[in-house]
């Protein structure tokens, strides 16, 4: 009977301490679960930082980008309304010269004409005078002779 007890302590002692075994080995089975949990967290963590300092830097590259763009197209815009403005000046200009010139040249022509006119009514004068005068002094010589 003795052996019998000593089996059974032998066998209690055992079974104590497959099951003291298996409370470790799921301790360490535990300990190593909440160790990958705990890695997994920290490392969606940090791809949750580098997430956001992308959509961070992507939206300063496309504010700086946007920025850039929109003064170019401001300034390429201003710059082609000054050309425009210049041009329709110069246009404008170079219009009211030849209509300077055009006056001027029909106000010479004008003048031209009129001294023309002026010289041919005197001459014309002059030798209708002349002639009334020649006629006369024929007529008072044929009359006196």
């Amino acid at each position: 009977m003795k052996e019998v007890v000593v089996v059974v302590k032998v066998g209690v002692v055992v079974v104590l301490s497959i099951l003291v075994v298996e409370v470790y080995i799921v301790e360490v089975v535990l300990a190593v679960a909440v160790a990958i949990v705990v890695v997994v967290i920290k490392v969606v963590v940090v791809i949750k930082i580098v997430v956001a300092v992308v959509v961070e830097v992507v939206v300063v590259i496309v504010t700086v980008v946007v920025t850039i763009v929109t003064s170019v197209l401001v300034t390429i815009v201003v710059q082609l309304a000054a050309v425009v403005v210049v041009a329709v000046v110069v246009v404008v200009a170079v219009l009211v010269l030849v209509v300077v010139v055009v006056v001027v040249v029909v106000v010479v022509v004008v003048v031209v004409v009129l001294v023309v006119n002026i010289v041919v009514v005197a001459v014309v004068l002059v030798v209708n005078i002349v002639v009334v005068a020649v006629v006369l002094v024929v007529n008072i010589v044929v009359t006196e002779v």
